[in-house]
């Protein structure tokens, strides 16, 4: 096994936790079930909290998965499907540089989990462990097309959402109907 793919497992896999876990329960000085649900409205992901829980448990059961190599494409594909609606709802307009605000942290991020899943997860793992360890580029292929279609759905399901709302909400009633009552 070489140490560095144990490594970045490890450290990728760890910081998804840390973040699942600071939308979900505000541990490590995160925001909380309640202001990641604010998060997800302001960026127009409706329904809010359905989104929040949803990127909470992709990143926390997806960061568990890369760290233990555990169905690791699977895993990696829910990671890659957060980060690719993270660059297409808040860093994209920004530019690529992380320094402004940019998506190429995302970028890199996506990469090394490709590296992951076309390497495999290592001898050290779950899926070696059981026998299941795919590996290759087909497979970090699939996986990167997974977590685009992901993101794609769950922006479409936003707007169609948002579209729903728009049609149901009651409109505002103005001065003239008020004292025409």
């Amino acid at each position: 096994m070489k140490f560095g793919r144990l490594l970045a497992r490890l450290i990728i896999g760890g910081m998804f936790i840390g973040h699942g876990t600071q939308k979900w329960f505000g541990w490590f000085g995160g925001p909380g079930i309640d202001k990641t649900t604010g998060m997800m409205g302001a960026l127009g992901l409706a329904p809010a909290r359905a989104n929040a829980h949803a990127a909470s448990a992709s990143e926390t059961l997806g960061g568990v998965g890369i760290a233990l190599g555990a169905f690791t494409p699977v895993a990696a594909a829910s990671l890659i499907g957060t980060m690719v609606t993270a660059i297409r709802t808040v860093h994209w307009e920004k530019g690529f540089w992380a320094q402004g605000g940019g998506y190429e942290y995302n970028l890199t991020i996506i990469a090394a989990l490709l590296l992951i899943v076309d390497g495999g997860p290592g001898a050290l793992s779950i899926d070696s462990a059981f026998g299941i360890e795919e590996t290759g580029t087909g497979v970090a292929l699939a996986a990167l097309a997974a977590g685009a279609i992901g993101s794609t759905v769950t922006l479409a399901a936003a707007r169609a959402a948002h579209q729903k709302a728009a049609v149901e909400a009651p409109t505002p009633a103005t001065p003239a109907d008020v004292s025409a009552a």
